[in-house]
């Protein structure tokens, strides 16, 4: 990837029900593992559903479909999408080389990764 290393990948469909909620959420966790093991502390990368953008959670959406309903979107089973997130992500700050798992909302990292996964822009690529 981007950075020189190489990482796996694990993609996980959960329900959460926030605190005082009623419903539980979709959420989608997306995590990246830096390779070998123990060189870097995993990146994990939350979309969870919310007014406005969507995570799959069963017809008619594809299974790893984030987006939002009026702009960028990604499936996280491509590996085109994957790289843009992490560009995004080390672009951002985000340090592979810390211990410690790190924790982004992937909403933030979105916009970006679907604008450079589609070619019309993101990240500084070195």
């Amino acid at each position: 990837m981007a950075d020189g290393r190489v990482y796996l990948w694990t993609l996980r469909h959960s329900h959460h029900v926030p605190v005082g909620g009623r419903s539980a959420e979709c959420r989608e966790t997306l995590t990246l593992h830096p390779q070998p093991a123990g060189t870097g502390g995993p990146l994990r990368i939350v979309f969870t559903e919310g007014p406005g953008r969507y995570v799959p959670g069963g017809f008619p959406m594809g299974s790893g479909d984030v987006g939002y309903v009026r702009g960028g979107s990604l499936n996280l089973h491509e590996p085109g999408a994957v790289r843009a997130l992490l560009d995004t992500a080390l672009a951002r700050g985000w340090r592979p080389e810390e211990r410690q798992a790190a924790e982004v909302d992937g909403w933030s990292l979105l916009e970006a990764a679907a604008a450079a996964r589609a070619g019309d822009a993101g990240p500084a690529r070195p």
